[in-house]
């Protein structure tokens, strides 16, 4: 067994994925203990961009080993990825709000009002209201 996971660690170096997916999942199947090989599934879903597979593989090998450290390692290293990812989307939120309020700013300062200052039977976008 051990000779299929060292020939399926140089396919995933190689960029074999499907072969190394195969190799890796035939373990699997034969010693369904195998945490080795289920993180090596893991890393397959994880080259292929399948983060959600990835993760789900390698807490499968936690519970069949919960001192894999490779595992361990990979869901570390997927959660920090998710929170990062997700602070990217707050920040680029915050700065796309940003830039809508510079945008409305500069079209007030443009036309001479303030949108700030607009009454209550104006419309910030198309000047009075008609009733």
């Amino acid at each position: 067994m051990i000779e299929l996971l060292l020939v399926a660690e140089q396919f995933i170096d190689d960029g074999a994925l499907d072969r190394a997916e195969h190799l890796y999942a035939q373990v699997a199947e034969a010693d369904p203990r195998n945490a080795i090989a289920v993180v090596g599934l893991a890393r397959v879903a994880l080259a292929r961009g399948d983060r959600e597979r990835a993760l789900a593989e390698a807490r499968r090998a936690l519970v069949i080993d919960p001192e894999e450290v490779a595992a361990q390692r990979l869901i570390a290293h997927l959660q920090f990825a998710a929170a990062g990812t997700q602070a990217e989307a707050r920040a680029e939120a915050q700065l796309q709000a940003e830039a809508e309020a510079a945008f409305a700013a500069e079209g007030a300062r443009a036309s001479g009002t303030r949108p700030d200052a607009m009454g209550p039977d104006q419309d910030q976008d198309s000047g009075p209201v008609e009733a």
